[in-house]
């Protein structure tokens, strides 16, 4: 790329900022209205949210940060989600990203909906593991004898972690 191309790119950023803000003003009202005319999504939202107009505004927000790299945004998704914990089940995440897919591919070109759609899919998938996966805890040996313990740590890694004999076949 020569100076002069490197410059006339320089240039058409902001304008190409510009109106992929403009699409977002667009897209996230669009979207948040079909969320609450959407019988399983719609009850759930409008009991958590109680001024949409500042919500969608915030979402404006967000989405700029994680698609523009705008910086506007300053909130915690996953604090506010884990408020709403024992309300939002991993299939209304599902719905949600039908419904993401469907208005942006309505209103953004094809290029510009994928990759929208491609960030929803890791922020829905960030958010349920968030709220719903759990190691499971590891087996209680604090109660066992030292000897049960030995024989089932023996059987499970081959080894005793507490004298490191090899397990006997």
């Amino acid at each position: 790329m020569n100076e002069c191309e490197r410059k006339m790119g320089e240039a058409a950023q902001p304008a190409r900022s510009s109106r992929a803000e403009q699409a977002l003003a667009l897209l996230v009202p669009a979207f948040y209205a079909r969320v609450r005319a959407d019988a399983l999504l719609g009850p759930v939202f409008d009991k958590a949210i109680s001024d949409w107009g500042h919500h969608v505004g915030r979402l404006v927000d967000f989405w700029s940060s994680v698609m523009l790299a705008s910086g506007r945004y300053k909130g915690q998704p996953m604090a506010a989600h884990t408020r709403h914990r024992e309300t939002i089940t991993p299939e209304m995440f599902d719905r949600w990203l039908a419904l993401w897919c469907e208005v942006t591919d309505e209103i953004l070109p094809r290029e510009a909906a994928e990759a929208m759609q491609l960030k929803a899919v890791n922020i829905a998938e960030s958010l349920k593991l968030g709220l719903y996966f759990r190691l499971p805890k590891p087996p209680s040996t604090k109660s066992a004898s030292p000897k049960a313990t030995h024989e089932a740590q023996s059987a499970r890694y081959g080894v005793c972690g507490t004298c490191e004999c090899e397990k006997v076949a």
